[in-house]
């Protein structure tokens, strides 16, 4: 039986773990976002609509998705039916908030 002291250092530890891995997703999300506040950079980069385009665009335009990812955004568009936001690309299997951070000034929805 683990004595009151355990159970608080195994809380403690658990807390502490999630609060680093939040930490880092944070700072990897501000880190990524101050990219795109280049104005430069932002007017360059090409759009694409993730709710009309078809694979080879997707693939052509977002950074990190290649044609098995391209392919997976359709099946889930067909599926689930249209995003409603950048963020649903996450139920996509392979993408992350990474991929769609690096993306947020490619990605349009209409």
């Amino acid at each position: 039986m683990l004595s009151n002291k355990n159970v608080l250092l195994s809380r403690h530890t658990i807390l502490t773990q999630h609060f680093l891995r939040t930490a880092q997703a944070l700072v990897l999300s501000v880190f990524l976002g101050f990219g795109s506040l280049n104005g430069a950079y932002a007017a360059d980069a090409p759009t694409v609509n993730i709710n009309t385009a078809d694979a080879a665009t997707l693939a052509e335009v977002l950074v990190g998705v290649g044609d098995d990812k391209a392919k997976a955004i359709i099946e889930s568009r067909e599926t689930h039916g249209k995003f409603a936001s950048s963020q649903d690309l996450t139920r996509v299997k392979g993408i992350g908030t990474v991929i769609v951070a690096k993306n947020s000034d490619r990605i349009v929805l209409k």
